[in-house]
């Protein structure tokens, strides 16, 4: 069993937080504070507990929010399956997500909160690795949105149709290093609206 303590202070931002991590076979335990755990007396606030088996499952717990997260990734049939289920004691949501990967280019997706008609079932496929073509099927709105993307270099291009209000969304965005970050969108509805991030 092994065990390691690391700490971090912003000087600049008066914040402090620590993560203790101990090893224990092939599972991590975790437990994460940040200053708020600390300032007027030790309390339960910013602490975070985890336990984690890499490249099986990890589960997270918020203490204070009464927040859980289980991401868990299993093979079936030599094909990666994901899911995911969360939920938060304070407003009393649930919600599961999943995706399974046929291949590289073709993936299933689908995503519930119970309790309510927010259910998703999505299918996108990446054509040549910088293409990508999403279809999702929306059973709240009882509606298709439609999407396309593609990278060229740094820059991502992508167009958006969503059926139940006839919107056409188009959006530029670039992640680089070198030529900076930004992110322009425009779409055209009901309303026309243009964003733009830097």
């Amino acid at each position: 069993m092994k065990a390691s303590l690391k700490g971090r202070y912003a000087n600049e931002k008066n914040t402090a937080g620590a993560t203790l991590v101990v090893n224990a076979g092939d599972v991590k335990l975790r437990a994460s504070m940040s200053d708020a755990t600390f300032v007027d007396g030790p309390s339960l606030n910013g602490l975070t507990l985890a336990v984690e088996k890499p490249g099986f499952f990890i589960v997270d717990y918020d203490v204070p929010k009464k927040a859980s997260l289980l991401n868990l990734k299993q093979q079936v049939a030599e094909m990666p399956l994901k899911l995911t289920y969360s939920h938060s004691g304070g407003d009393n949501r649930t919600a599961v997500e999943g995706a399974f990967m046929f291949d590289s280019a073709n993936t299933v997706s689908a995503s519930y909160v119970l309790g309510t008609r927010n259910c998703k079932l999505k299918y996108s496929y990446v054509h040549g690795g910088d293409t990508t073509f999403e279809q999702c099927y929306d059973w709240g709105k009882m509606a298709w949105d439609f999407a396309i993307s593609r990278r060229v270099y740094d820059d991502v291009f992508k167009a958006t149709y969503q059926t139940s209000n006839s919107d056409l969304a188009l959006e530029w965005s670039r992640n680089s290093k070198f030529n900076g970050t930004f992110k322009v969108f425009f779409g055209f509805g009901f309303l026309f609206t243009f964003h733009c991030m830097v």
